[in-house]
């Protein structure tokens, strides 16, 4: 489980398919420095195994640190791999990513930490774009398209999970929601980097499809249990 609070923005090193999987490679500093094999990160909102990690010095050679991540040395930096399945590829935008995309990463949360976002699965509901973005004084509005089949576990002053970011929704409609990005948000994480045309993961809120799906059961167990 994840929380939607970016810890960290990496980058991309490969996509490399495998039949009708892939193994993606991602690069990071602060996510790699305490993750075993088989721990859950959040890349872009989903949820991944790390299969292989390594040093990134390993890889990058003699290539200076500031080309690495910001100026941080590159013995600090870690390469990540991640075993990505064919359902991965199908229902979000990791298949599309590119050597040098910036990527949000986030550790899975821990049961003693707060939950300063909402409760993110990293089970990706569906892909939206991005529509439009209107500068403010301090803030940022952004419109996404969304399925419309989405639509109805979206809520205006509610939760969404955008490329992994928890967001509160300020407008929404049938086929489309907004949001308000602080600067800091902007700043943290890929967000700040989208234009329109744009893809992005959406995972909607899973109080929602749980309260969906428990008012369609009952009335089918009530119907039962009077004959």
């Amino acid at each position: 489980m994840f929380t939607g609070i970016i810890e960290e923005v990496g980058e991309v090193v490969g996509l490399d398919p495998a039949g009708d999987s892939a193994v993606l490679r991602v690069r990071a500093h602060l996510v790699g420095q305490d993750v075993a094999h088989g721990a859950s990160i959040a890349v872009n909102g989903v949820c991944l195994t790390v299969v292989g990690q390594r040093p990134a010095a390993e890889v990058v050679g003699q290539r200076p640190a500031a080309e690495v991540v910001g100026q941080r040395p590159a013995a600090e930096v870690v390469e990540l791999d991640f075993d990505v399945m064919a359902e991965t590829l199908t229902r979000s935008v990791i298949g599309t990513l590119q050597p040098g995309r910036r990527v949000n990463l986030e550790r899975a949360a821990r049961a003693d930490s707060r939950l300063d976002g909402h409760i993110v699965q990293g089970h990706v509901d569906g892909t939206g774009v991005v529509l439009a973005r209107t500068p403010g004084d301090n803030w940022e509005a952004v419109r996404f398209g969304m399925p419309p089949g989405l639509a109805r576990y979206v809520a205006e002053k509610g939760s969404i999970a955008v490329d992994g970011v928890s967001l509160t929704v300020t407008g929404v409609g049938e086929d489309w929601f907004e949001v308000g990005l602080i600067p800091e948000t902007l700043r943290a994480t890929v967000l700040g980097d989208k234009a329109p045309g744009d893809p992005v993961n959406l995972e909607v809120d899973v109080l929602a499809k749980y309260t969906e799906r428990l008012l369609a059961y009952l009335p089918a167990r009530g119907a039962e249990g009077g004959r």
